[in-house]
């Protein structure tokens, strides 16, 4: 089975499709098989960023049914090793999917023959990105060192949070603990999804139990993205011991990736930054990150990244 990771986020323009893309090269050039699939349905540009065009198949072939193999829909990229799912030739209404069709694209992620799969999702919190994100082993959120970012992205972690919480209450316990939760609060608003298990720990101490088991069991990695040396090289740190006292999963903080101007050369020249740039320190970013996913030492950049152009 393969380990699936899904990158998302609250905000747009945090470089989702491009961290998706980087780390889809650094984790295929591990040996490894990999499968991207674009998941920002109705605004794809994952392909873009790994330089594709006149892609003839994709996710459109498997919800039209005319393959019935969401394998036999992956295209090969230029890096060996790695294939790429697109939703490029989808119609503009695939962005508000029935749930049979989302379930049904998540069964065949499940049984995709490689060995990672990275979901590229889009922005912000529908009900298809949530579940789409919980559906993966591993879910990364992508923030950038501004305030606005910050917050949307611990907006972007409760709301999967509240849909995780539905999933396992189901609807009618999930509303009634929603309708206590507005009683006790001044204005009747549930601020917090956390707030639902502290309550329902306080009414059903079994239920309980069973809450603290399945959130538990949800693995968040954390990656900030863009960041530059005058800024607080612990931010990430910090965000992560704060995730981890009020939630009740586990957070990691993969690492910080140098902002790099350069980058914005490499999507107009459609080109994986990392083959184009190699040595840099955002290319060591990247190889870091990919080797914490998968347990790997990271490493220290060499001279001559470190002195390369920035």
């Amino acid at each position: 089975m393969a380990h699936i990771f899904a990158v998302g986020g609250g905000k747009g323009g945090t470089g989702k499709s491009f961290i998706a893309a980087n780390l889809g090269v650094m984790l295929a050039r591990q040996g490894k098989k990999v499968v991207l699939v674009d998941l920002d349905l109705g605004a794809p540009n994952l392909h873009t960023m790994m330089g594709l065009t006149n892609l003839k198949t994709g996710l459109s072939n498997f919800l039209n049914k005319s393959v019935k193999n969401l394998s036999l829909t992956s295209a090969p990229t230029k890096t060996p090793n790695l294939y790429i799912i697109s939703s490029l030739r989808c119609s503009l209404e695939v962005g508000n999917l029935f749930y049979a069709q989302k379930q049904k694209i998540i069964r065949a992620i499940w049984q995709l023959p490689t060995d990672y799969v990275v979901l590229d999702l889009g922005a912000g919190t529908t009900y298809n990105t949530l579940d789409f994100f919980l559906a993966s082993h591993q879910g990364l959120s992508v923030f950038t060192p501004e305030p606005t970012s910050i917050q949307n992205t611990v907006q972007f972690i409760k709301a999967v949070y509240l849909r995780k919480l539905k999933h396992i209450l189901k609807q009618h316990a999930f509303a009634t603990a929603v309708k206590e939760v507005g009683y006790e609060s001044d204005d009747g608003v549930v601020r917090s999804p956390l707030d639902i298990v502290d309550s329902v720990m306080r009414s059903d101490p079994a239920r309980a139990k069973l809450l603290q088991k399945e959130l538990g069991k949800l693995r968040f990695k954390l990656i900030l993205n863009q960041y530059r040396k005058h800024m607080d090289v612990t931010l990430g740190n910090k965000i992560e011991k704060v995730c981890n006292r009020h939630f009740y999963s586990q957070f990691q903080f993969l690492g910080n990736i140098a902002y790099n101007e350069r980058v914005y050369e490499s999507i107009i020249a459609r080109k994986v930054f990392v083959a184009k740039y190699p040595y840099t320190p955002t290319s060591t970013d990247l190889k870091n990150v990919a080797n914490k996913m998968t347990g790997r030492n990271v490493q220290a950049p060499t001279l001559k990244e470190t002195n390369a152009k920035v």
